[in-house]
């Protein structure tokens, strides 16, 4: 996942978003870590769920910015933020839903992560199984919105 986010944070400029979508653990701040890296942001990419959103400076270029918006209710908490969309990257974690009505252009990045389908029983007692265990390689399907992502020529739909 770091691997794909620094190949992501190449095609980024000033005004970008990155809609990551996934559930627990699928990999949405590992991600974002290797875009940050690569961006060359300072301090560490840390997931921002309790402040909600941080901005790591950069030496060089527009501030990253890293939303966690799971838990904001709707569109007007998001915008309550403040964030400045046109001078940084922004990276919004659990934004769908709500991102769509804050800006018109954003790259989606989807993060599935496959999981075994049942568990064991043996008398009244769960015993755990293991096929509920994170498959890897998780699936990651990339999509553009808006005139800024109409010509997105590198789609990976791989197992990253």
């Amino acid at each position: 996942m770091e691997q794909l986010g620094a190949r992501i944070a190449g095609q980024l400029l000033a005004g970008d978003v990155v809609l990551l979508t996934g559930e627990l653990g699928a990999g949405k701040t590992t991600l974002t870590r290797g875009l940050g890296a690569a961006l060359g942001v300072r301090g560490t990419v840390t997931s921002p769920t309790f402040v909600l959103a941080r901005t790591h400076p950069r030496a060089d270029g527009p501030p990253l910015i890293h939303v966690d918006a799971y838990r904001l209710a709707d569109a007007r908490e998001l915008d309550d933020l403040d964030l400045d969309f046109a001078a940084s990257v922004t990276v919004v974690e659990w934004g769908a839903g709500l991102l769509e009505h804050a800006i018109d252009e954003w790259l989606t990045v989807t993060i599935e992560r496959p999981r075994g389908a049942g568990t064991g029983q043996a008398g009244s007692a769960a015993i755990p199984d293991p096929s509920l265990e994170p498959v890897e390689p998780r699936r990651v399907t990339i999509e553009g919105v808006g005139a800024r992502w109409a010509d997105l020529g590198w789609v990976h739909d791989s197992g990253d």
